[in-house]
């Protein structure tokens, strides 16, 4: 059974991708939403990519090493495009589920590998 193995890269994927896709949307609502352009973007294809990197992961795909070595890549640049508005506390949160996501799929890309 593959989810149960990859189930903490999982979890934190689906984790990060609730967050992401709750920080697009309290950025849309801020004064200036111009200046969280780039954010926005970074959080909806952080979102689609960790569901994506969930769902290969689940059913033991023969891609999700590659797919998870490019989630960590993208939620690692979410992650710091987040930290930017770290006064924001939906940034601030999402930040830190990208970290998490992004150490978790390092680690399961390299075990998948």
């Amino acid at each position: 059974m593959a989810h149960q193995k990859y189930q903490s890269c999982i979890e934190a994927c689906v984790q990060c991708a609730t967050e992401c896709e709750r920080c697009a949307d309290a950025c849309l609502d801020e004064k200036d939403v111009k200046m969280m352009a780039a954010c926005i973007r970074l959080d909806r294809d952080c979102a689609t990519i960790c569901r994506a990197a969930a769902g290969l992961m689940s059913r033991g795909s023969q891609f999700a090493a590659d797919l998870c070595r490019l989630c960590a890549e993208v939620c690692e640049a979410c992650g710091a495009e987040c930290q930017k508005h770290a006064a924001m506390s939906h940034c601030k949160r999402c930040a830190e589920a990208c970290k998490r996501c992004a150490e978790e799929c390092s680690k399961m890309a390299g075990a998948m590998a």
